[in-house]
């Protein structure tokens, strides 16, 4: 059994959260993580709860973690999280993007406890948030799709129309343009992390519009790149290596690694000194790799991906770097000027090549 952890179902959200049998008593600081799907054997909520062993094996018996997974946003959440918080859990780890003002609320009526919220926007003394600059390695495998197309056609299947997905697929459609100008891009918004079934059914709609490569963008499941496996396209899943589900068409897996920022804000728990701060790891930090890209690609292509994923590995590149147009062809980025965090954070336009428009 996993040092110090006591996981909760989804089946608990509704009553009172149990944490097992055995005492973990002697641990110096209790850490809930709640997640907004269950732990498989990849996708978000794996790369999460692969950052909770990571401070498991960081700090041994000195921690114990409580894990509520295949939790939605609203309500239930919150009921979890305030659980949490009166058994004990002195920090807390919020695994979705909708968790962000229920935690905030209990961040202000509980200073003596800590948080850390991904995807969010808001802060705290002590609730901080964390994310990955996803949109890095998402122009990558973008370039990489602007190679192998042949229909000129991308799909994606999004979760959700909020400024990090948003940033994304304009990344992705960037990467693509940087290789070949005629590409466009069609998205399905599925408005849910989790929906195995509506995912393959948004798959097969974008093939069938002769989509040759598709984006599964935070569905957290393989569902889209069994899809693309078994049609024949080429698939880029984001958050973990799925190769063993599309050993033929995966063109290149978007990794995230959670385990050193964790880590870090555990400490800073431990020790007393923990701030709410924004954290955005990217290739540099190596929040943020490149896994399995596919040997269908030439030297001389490969060469153009490298190249780029040493200027992104140096800070020498940003994806976000004008002159940029939006889907109506308004300037959003004059030549050579480059996106600030903060736009980033709040983007709420889409780039020239994306024939979907943002939902209402």
């Amino acid at each position: 059994m996993m040092r110090g952890l006591r996981r909760v179902a989804a089946l608990f959200f509704v009553g009172v959260l149990t944490v097992g049998a055995h005492s973990a008593s002697a641990a110096e600081l209790k850490i809930g993580f709640v997640y907004p799907s269950p732990v498989g054997d990849v996708g978000w909520a794996h790369e999460l709860d692969n950052g909770r062993k990571a401070i498991e094996a960081a700090f041994g018996d000195r921690v114990e973690t409580v894990v509520a997974e295949n939790i939605p946003e609203g309500p239930d959440a919150s009921r979890i999280m305030n659980q949490m918080a009166s058994t004990g859990a002195k920090m807390i780890m919020l695994g979705s993007f909708g968790y962000m003002n229920d935690g905030l609320k209990l961040a202000k009526k509980r200073p003596d406890m800590t948080f850390i919220h991904a995807s969010g926007y808001k802060l705290a003394d002590n609730f901080g948030n964390f994310q990955t600059r996803n949109y890095e390695s998402a122009y990558l495998a973008g370039i990489g799709a602007g190679f192998v197309t042949k229909s000129n056609i991308l799909g994606i299947v999004a979760a959700y129309p909020i400024p990090e997905v948003v940033g994304i697929i304009n990344a992705f459609t960037m990467g693509a343009q940087l290789v070949n100008q005629g590409v466009s891009v069609k998205v399905v918004w599925l408005n849910s992390w989790f929906d195995p079934s509506k995912a393959q059914e948004s798959a097969r709609s974008l093939v069938s519009q002769k989509a040759d490569v598709l984006l599964s963008l935070y569905q957290d499941t393989p569902s889209v790149v069994t899809v693309a496996e078994e049609m024949g396209v080429y698939v880029v899943p984001t958050s973990s290596d799925m190769k063993k589900y599309a050993p033929n068409h995966l063109l290149v897996s978007q990794q995230i690694d959670w385990g050193p920022h964790f880590v870090e804000m555990v400490k800073n728990t431990l020790d007393g000194n923990f701030k709410g701060i924004p954290y955005w790891g990217g290739m540099k930090e190596g929040a943020v790799r490149m896994e399995s890209w596919t040997p269908n690609l030439s030297a001389d292509q490969m060469s153009v991906i490298n190249e780029k994923t040493a200027e992104l590995k140096a800070g020498a590149f940003h994806p976000f770097t004008g002159p940029i147009v939006d889907q109506a062809g308004a300037t959003k980025l004059a030549d050579g000027e480059v996106i600030e965090d903060g736009a980033l954070l709040g983007i709420n336009w889409l780039v020239k090549g994306v024939e979907t428009k943002l939902p209402d």
